[in-house]
């Protein structure tokens, strides 16, 4: 038997670094990492862009809260 694993992550509107990790965009915005992934590697084909810091994506917490209608 495995154990399944769940990441707790903190309501958005409290999050206040300035970028998140795809795992998290993920949870915030209800899809799957591979999708987030598809949005960085094809530009233009979903609603954000991230930066690559260090060979890993990033995404703005602000455009997120922005997307999710929450108030930054």
């Amino acid at each position: 038997m495995s154990a399944i694993t769940t990441q707790q992550f903190p309501p958005l509107e409290l999050v206040s670094k300035p970028n998140l990790t795809t795992a998290e965009l993920a949870y915030y915005l209800d899809r799957r990492p591979q999708t987030l992934r598809g949005w960085a590697c094809h530009s233009g084909t979903g609603p954000m862009v991230p930066k690559r810091i260090g060979g890993l994506l990033a995404w703005s917490t602000a455009e997120t809260k922005a997307l999710a209608g929450v108030s930054a």
